[in-house]
């Protein structure tokens, strides 16, 4: 079964709809999933919720089925525009990515001689960007497209730092307290949800009273629970949590519960006054490339230690 951090139910239901769509028959049993066709043949898909993952299994079904799928309520996540322009380049007739529909016309075959260049990971720009804020200080942030974070932007303004759009790369710069804030986590462009618990530990030393609202997953407050272990005074309920903001955080042991809680608890331990310890990481090693290493350029004082009893 497919599966991912644990931040409550994960349903595939729109995946195995598309499938099913396309003239696949979709089994689940033995905790496995098994789809099968003899051909795939294009269709209309209508997405009742939007689905980064869903439009992109849609779409790899479609692009060698025959004839022509359309993908309504499609998510339009720079990585959903990314994966069509990968196809596209591999010689598949995607149009509309980035947008609500997505038409797809059926292809014979895609040429795996195909040369691409990966879109930059705005979710680990906006994890930086938020560090930066998090932390009082300021930092440049190379090969990312700005555009892609506007909506953090937007909000790291509203708290009162300053963000400068260098074209290829961005600079934030934070020199107080932050302001406190309402933020809503929404699908794309909307503020991500991917980038919730960081903007947490921002709130959580906000001047004043700020409220967070999670439209996406129903268990993302977990990081809340560890961050009040560090001082923090968050109360958290269902899908929304309200933080009380402190001046300081102080280091304590810590548990990474999920890959972005994970990144959020290492900022916290960064800030912090005192030692933080910050166990499973493995979690954060799911999203980020030598990230201990990114932040010790940055001048953060943080080491990777492997426990006695670790193997």
């Amino acid at each position: 079964m497919p599966g991912g951090c644990n931040l409550g139910a994960r349903p595939i239901d729109q995946h195995i709809k598309a499938f099913e769509a396309l003239g696949a028959k979709v089994e689940v049993a033995q905790g496995k999933i098994t789809a099968k066709a003899k051909k795939l043949v294009g269709t209309s898909i209508y997405m009742d919720i939007v689905s980064v993952g869903a439009t992109i299994n849609a779409m790899l079904a479609a692009v060698l089925a025959e004839g022509t799928t359309t993908i309504d309520n499609a998510a339009k996540e720079p990585h959903i525009v990314d994966v069509a322009n990968f196809l596209n380049t591999m010689g598949a007739d995607i149009r509309g990515a980035g947008t609500d529909v997505i038409k797809i016309n059926g292809v014979k075959k895609l040429d795996g001689n195909a040369t691409y260049s990966v879109v930059p990971d705005q979710i680990e720009a906006g994890t930086f960007m938020l560090a930066a804020v998090a932390s009082k200080g300021s930092i440049l942030i190379k090969n990312c497209i700005p555009e892609h974070l506007d909506c953090i932007t937007a909000k790291i303004l509203e708290i009162g730092g300053t963000v400068e759009d260098l074209g290829d790369s961005i600079r934030v710069s934070m020199n107080k307290r932050p302001n406190k804030a309402t933020v809503k986590t929404l699908p794309y462009p909307g503020f991500p949800t991917d980038l919730q618990p960081q903007m947490g530990v921002v709130l959580s030393i906000a001047d004043g009273t700020s409220t967070l609202h999670e439209s996406i997953w129903e268990s993302r407050f977990q990081y809340t629970f560890e961050l009040n272990k560090m001082g923090a005074k968050i109360t958290a309920q269902g899908k929304s949590a309200v933080f009380e903001g402190v001046k300081d955080l102080t280091g304590a042991p810590v548990y990474a519960t999920d890959l972005r809680a994970g990144a959020a608890l290492l900022i916290a331990g960064i800030i912090a006054e005192g030692e933080t310890q910050l166990y499973n990481i493995q979690h954060i090693d799911r999203g980020y490339e030598n990230i201990e290493q990114k932040f010790r350029s940055l001048g953060a004082n943080i080491e990777r230690v492997t426990e006695p009893d670790e193997k």
